[in-house]
This record gives C-alpha cells, sequence and structure tokens, in this order.
C-alpha cells in the first residue's frame, strides 16, 4: 500500500490547503511508487522467497473495487497528469487526486472520505482548481477490479510492498467500449528500503521474479489511460 509520510515532495502540484478550507479537514497524503505488469489469465504467482529484506507473504486479501473517474470533456485534468476517482471498495475507498508522476517515477495521491454519492466534494474541486473547473466534470470510466493483495512483510512484520494481482473491467464511458485485462502492481510499503540503490535492487528482484513466471511490462502505465484506449 502507499505510505502516507506527509510530504509533498514528489509527483504533481496539488493544493489540499484549499480543501481544508471547505471541509475542515486535511486529506491523507501518500506518494506510490510502483512496478505494474500485464500478464495472461493463466499466469502463476511469482515466488518472493529471494527478495531482499522480505521474510514473509501475508495471505491473500481479497477486494472488490469500483472507481468512477471525472474529467471535463476535453480531457484537462489528465492532460495536466491528474486524475480525479471516486472509488469503493478497499482499504482506501474514498475520493482520491492523482498527481503527476514525479523524477523518482512516484505520484502523489491526496485521499477523502467517501462520503454520500452526488456532487464533487468541495475540497477535492479546490485542489484541482488550478487545472480544472469541477463543475464542467462529467464521468469519464468505470473500473472495476477485482483485486487480491498480498503484504511483502520484514522480519519485524513492517511491509516492504504490497502486490497485487487485479482482474481488471474497465468502461469508456465516453465510448462505450469496454476492456479487460489481468496486471500486476509491486507498491513500495512504509519498511522499503530507503537508499536509492537498495531500493533499485528490492524492484529488480521483484521484475526477475515476474519475468520468470511470464510478466511482462504493462501496456499503460495507468488504468485509467487503458482504459482510454492511451
Amino acid at each position: 500500500m502507499t505510505t502516507d509520510d506527509g510530504t509533498s515532495s514528489a509527483g504533481g502540484d496539488v493544493h489540499p490547503d484549499n480543501g481544508a478550507a471547505h471541509t475542515g479537514s486535511e486529506p491523507s497524503h501518500s506518494v506510490e511508487i510502483e512496478l505494474k505488469f500485464d500478464v495472461d489469465d493463466a499466469t502463476p504467482l511469482p515466488d518472493w522467497s529471494g527478495l531482499p529484506g522480505v521474510a514473509s507473504v501475508g495471505a491473500a486479501e481479497l477486494r472488490e473495487l469500483d472507481a468512477v473517474y471525472l474529467d471535463s470533456v476535453d480531457l484537462s485534468l489528465a492532460r495536466a497528469g491528474y486524475a480525479v476517482r471516486r472509488r469503493t471498495g478497499g482499504p482506501d475507498e474514498g475520493w482520491h487526486i492523482k498527481g503527476p508522476r514525479g523524477a523518482d517515477g512516484g505520484r502523489v495521491e491526496l485521499h477523502w472520505p467517501l462520503g454520500p454519492e452526488g456532487g464533487i466534494p468541495d475540497a477535492v474541486a479546490a485542489a484541482v482548481a488550478a487545472f480544472a473547473v469541477a463543475a464542467d466534470f462529467s464521468p469519464i470510466a468505470r473500473i472495476r477490479n477485482r483485486r487480491t493483495a498480498y503484504a511483502l512483510q520484514d522480519a519485524q512484520g513492517g511491509l516492504v510492498a504490497e502486490f497485487v494481482d487485479d482482474h481488471v473491467v474497465a468502461t469508456d464511458e465516453r465510448a462505450g467500449v469496454e476492456r479487460t485485462w489481468r496486471e500486476w502492481e509491486f507498491e513500495l510499503g512504509p519498511a522499503a528500503p530507503a537508499s536509492t540503490e537498495s531500493r533499485a535492487a528490492l524492484f529488480a528482484a521483484a521484475d526477475a521474479a515476474v519475468r520468470a513466471v511470464g510478466g511482462r511490462d504493462a501496456a499503460s502505465d495507468s488504468k485509467l489511460a487503458r482504459t482510454l484506449g492511451a
């Protein structure tokens, strides 16, 4: 899972403080650093026993996720590298804003509670006001994901990384096109190595484990882009 570090050192220039003025509360804040792979339906799970720093793999955790992505007709958010979604299911269900990727490949993600269905919360609208007007937003994609998550833990039980096996059914709401695929994500956790060298070694080992069972580079760097045919 993503790590909540309370900083804004990576990703894009999202402005959560404006949202706090509308809601009286700050969003949670994390930086998502991950690898993504495409796999076939029959591809077996990787063997994580050789990963540096990983002492155990947690039990499978099933999550049924359902996300609706919003943007303007001209995709002003997407063109600026941002995504806004309302997602149900999983431990972090709610409203999310993802920013552009930083130099280290990470994306800043802001998260607010789910709240009632209806309009976009003022805090979310305020956070992206520099790039788009929320009043112009409409659904551009719906992504349903049957996710199985595994915690890769160190000897002390700390989360080194989370591995997720995603079976995706995605609809481009503009074109009425449905796409399905299976992908894997390997995302750094709070107990991931801090140094660039150690982090690179962990990623290299994960990449090797995935390719050993038939994994390959992801067709797109995000589910939303793939849903929209990018």
